[in-house]
Order: structure tokens, then sequence, then C-alpha cells
């Protein structure tokens, strides 16, 4: 499974509704250390079809980008029950984010 394009248009869908856990990459296309965790979140999307994994381009979803806090990028947010429990901001390991998601 890749990584979904999440959007304030789908984000209740696939994400406050979701029944599993949520894994959100917050990150833009001009960012360094965001181009270096991609490869790392598609390993890891590959490896844990339980977690859906979704991303969040911070330039052209802003709104979802202030409400939930995001003050650098990468930021990664963990989602249950529709609601956000975890994050880290940074490029993240695959067992960090293992970690992260609990």
């Amino acid at each position: 499974m890749s990584e979904i394009v999440i959007t304030t248009a789908n984000f209740e869908a696939e994400v406050t509704n979701s029944d599993k856990p949520v894994l959100l990459d917050f990150w833009a296309s001009w960012c360094g250390p965001c181009r270096m965790q991609g490869p790392i979140l598609s390993e890891f999307a590959a490896a844990h079809p339980e977690v859906k994994v979704g991303k969040v381009n911070v330039d052209e979803e802003q709104e979802l980008a202030m409400a939930y806090g995001v003050m650098s990028i990468p930021m990664l947010a963990v989602f249950k029950g529709g609601k956000m429990v975890n994050q880290a901001v940074g490029v993240q390991s695959a067992e960090a984010l293992e970690a992260l998601v609990g």
C-alpha cells in the first residue's frame, strides 16, 4: 500500500473516520529532510498494512498544517480514533516510526 494524499477535502474520511491508526507526514517539496523521509515512509507503509499512511503537503494544505500546529517539517503525526495522539519532528527512522505509532 502506498501513501494517501491527504487534503482538507478528504481528511475526515481518511483520518478522522479511519478504523485503523493513521500516520501523517506533513511535508513540502522544497524541504530536503522531507525528501529523505519519503523513502523511509514508503517502506514503513509497505511493511505495516495495519497502519494508514498519508502525506499532507503543507504548501497546499495550510489550513491542516495550522490546525495541527506544524512549525517545522517534516512533522509526523499519529492519529487514533480521529485524534492526534503522538508526533515527532525531523527525519525519523523506520524503528522510530514503529515506536511513534505504538
